[in-house]
């Protein structure tokens, strides 16, 4: 049959009328427009990676940010909603922690039962059908998290998280959540008759949870693969008479071949027979859309596909609503998909100087609804703990070493030897790991730490350390040492000798990963490959871009122990570096990195944040690299003493561009 998509298309922009989008002309899809008597439209909508951002609103600034919010995503909702005759709204979890609201729910005013979360309050009303499990919901505990979807009039949906053991059939599994929703709603066809359909929607999560949170699951919970627990419950869905079936993956798209509990396994689920559509997250990226996606052979970025199957990420905060509109088809089996778009709507762009322009108002009822919640936040954050004596800045975090990462290793390392005083660890040395987690890349131009000199608040301290992480300490050999360095030398493209100006990060690497290690010095020789995959393997075994590593003035001793204080992430494996793992613990503690960061500059009273270039770059004469940064980096350029960096102009997306030296 002819698409209906070969009419004149319907111009998105027009749609949304700027600021004034509500009151705009709203255009039917094609696919509600023109279909026939037997066919129906049906739009799917999700939101994914809220975490907690239900204003437009940068708490770790202090002030208002056109790129987020889902009071935002919320206006457009009621647009989009008004384009289709049928439509459902759905979200694709991590919706509980990510800003200090969440943390002030969590850890100030905490959870009665009863009380509504104010992200749920705000959801509530927007009329979602049913929703799935993000990792970052698990990251307060199982107690708070129930606590607080409990408050929500939507069910939720997850296939692959247990309460015990994995038995041998998943069907089997003894599910904290119902692992598929069949919602039976009543779809206007063509000819404007009312029909019945069968919708089914399974839910899954990253199985690395179990890694992430071993401190609120471990004995508690277990996961199964997100593709295997797919395979066992869709025929199930499709024995109940689900007509289609959607499935509400929180969990990415990776290329590589499929393994067991993959963490990113959306195009793989996309694979599984029996599943019609996919909404995917945890990412943070867009899809369809950018060149993210080129080379992902099954992965159609242009069409939006998975497989040939419609498959939408709608980016993170609110930032874009994910839309696939299915085109449905009755026979005498039932309904079938026809045809179909697929889309990430934004809530803004930019214009020709790279401006945030908001494309939509705020909805007044989401804002209304979690009003209180975001004035006592704005009280919270804004408590002074200390002082500092230098301005806290990540502009340049990712190429030499930085007072923002700095001032976490400092706490780290203060805590831990107090924490290991009488223990058998006690005379080891320690080194810290920290890395820098704002450092532009996918958050975009303006997501980099910049603290002035001066007061120190809590809203300061969230934004050097993101994330409610708790501090760990590993005991690991020299040649270990080396290794997580090696690993995090993956941040930089590799560099041929006299070459100008290569791209000199991995943008596929994030920089959470990048970790710097207090208490060594050593060198990176960009001219040298990789020597470990993404996941911790061995793959250059000549390669050595760690180079002059020493401690305390000596080449370091591979054979020496040391402890290292870092984070529970990584301390349990996150991010697959080689031999880090939960077998290395020494010491888990109670409290989370952030706590010590603020327990630490309010026992200095006025911290020096000052980097002492423990690492740097090894020279690699007549050769230069470039790289992206905020533009805010270009009045910090004097400050940077362990490396020779210039000003290269303007970068893309609001960037500046920045060139080193080498």
């Amino acid at each position: 049959m002819s698409s209906i998509l070969d009419l004149p298309p319907v111009t998105r922009r027009s749609l949304l009328g700027g600021l004034a989008a509500t009151s705009a002309l709203i255009l039917l899809h094609p696919f509600s427009a023109h279909a026939a008597a037997n066919q129906a439209h049906l739009r799917l909508m999700e939101t994914t990676d809220i975490h907690v951002n239900v204003f437009p609103y940068d708490y770790y600034s202090d002030k208002p940010n056109d790129t987020m919010g889902l009071a935002r995503t919320a206006t457009i909702i009621d647009n989009i909603r008004a384009e289709a005759a049928n439509s459902l709204l759905i979200d694709n979890g991590d919706v509980l922690q990510g800003n200090p609201m969440g943390d002030y729910m969590a850890y100030q005013r905490g959870m009665k039962d009863g009380d509504l979360h104010p992200v749920i309050k705000a959801m509530n009303t927007l009329g979602y059908t049913v929703g799935t499990l993000g990792n970052h919901e698990f990251n307060y505990g199982l107690d708070f998290m129930f606590k607080v979807l409990n408050g929500a009039n939507f069910p939720f949906v997850c296939a692959n998280l247990t309460k015990g053991q994995l038995v041998s059939d998943p069907t089997k599994d003894e599910l904290f959540f119902k692992p598929y929703l069949i919602v039976e709603k009543t779809i206007k066809d063509g000819a404007g008759s009312e029909t019945p359909i069968k919708i089914g929607f399974i839910g899954f999560v990253p199985p690395q949870i179990m890694l992430w949170d071993i401190k609120n699951l471990e004995g508690k919970a277990q996961t199964r693969d997100i593709v295997e627990a797919a395979k066992a419950w869709v025929p199930v869905m499709k024995q109940e008479g689900a007509d289609i079936v959607i499935a509400l993956s929180h969990s990415g798209i990776d290329g590589a071949a499929p393994s067991e509990k993959m963490e990113n396994a959306s195009l793989h689920l996309a694979a599984v027979d029996g599943i019609d559509a996919i909404f995917t997250g945890h990412q943070h990226l867009v899809f369809p859309g950018p060149k993210t996606w080129d080379g992902i052979q099954n992965a159609d970025p242009v069409k939006g596909t998975l497989h040939g199957k419609p498959a939408v990420m709608a980016g993170f905060w609110g930032s874009h609503l994910g839309l696939i509109d299915l085109l449905l088809e009755k026979d005498g089996k039932g309904w079938r998909i026809v045809d179909f778009t697929s889309e990430a709507r934004p809530i803004y762009h930019r214009d020709d100087k790279k401006k945030v322009i908001a494309d939509v108002a705020d909805k007044k009822d989401v804002i209304e609804a979690a009003k209180a919640e975001h004035e006592a936040t704005l009280a919270y954050v804004r408590t002074p703990v200390g002082r500092t004596s230098a301005p806290l800045y990540s502009y340049f975090a990712l190429v030499a070493d930085d007072p923002s990462v700095q001032i976490v290793s400092q706490a780290q390392t203060w805590y831990i030897k107090q924490m290991l005083a009488d223990t058998e660890y006690k005379d080891l040395p320690v080194l810290s790991a920290a890395a820098p987690f704002k450092a532009g890349g996918r958050g975009g131009a303006d997501y980099y730490t910049d603290v002035p000199a001066g007061d120190i608040a809590i809203k300061n301290v969230a934004d050097l350390y993101l994330y409610p992480n708790t501090v760990q300490a590993v005991a690991i050999t020299g040649e270990q040492v080396k290794n997580w360095l090696e690993m995090s030398a993956a941040m930089f493209n590799e560099v041929k000798p006299g070459s100008k100006d290569t791209d000199l990060l991995n943008s596929a690497f994030p920089s959470y990963n990048f970790d710097v290690i207090d208490g060594v010095t050593y060198q990176i020789d960009l001219s040298q490959p990789r020597r470990f995959d993404d996941d911790g393997k061995l793959i250059n075994a000549d390669a050595n871009r760690i180079q002059n590593l020493q401690f305390d003035g000596k080449p370091i001793d591979l054979k020496q122990k040391f402890v290292v204080v870092t984070n529970n992430y990584r301390a349990g494996g996150g991010g697959k570096f080689p031999e880090i793992a939960a077998d290395k613990v020494v010491f888990q503690a109670p409290d989370t990195n952030r706590d010590v960061i603020v327990r630490f500059v309010h026992e200095e009273r006025t911290i020096n944040p000052s980097a002492d270039g423990n690492w740097t770059f090894k020279p690699l004469p007549g050769t230069t690299a470039v790289f992206q940064s905020g533009p805010k980096a270009k009045q910090f350029l004097a400050d940077v003493k362990s490396v020779k960096i210039e000003d290269a102009g303007e970068g893309t997306d609001g960037f500046a561009k920045f060139r080193l030296v080498l």
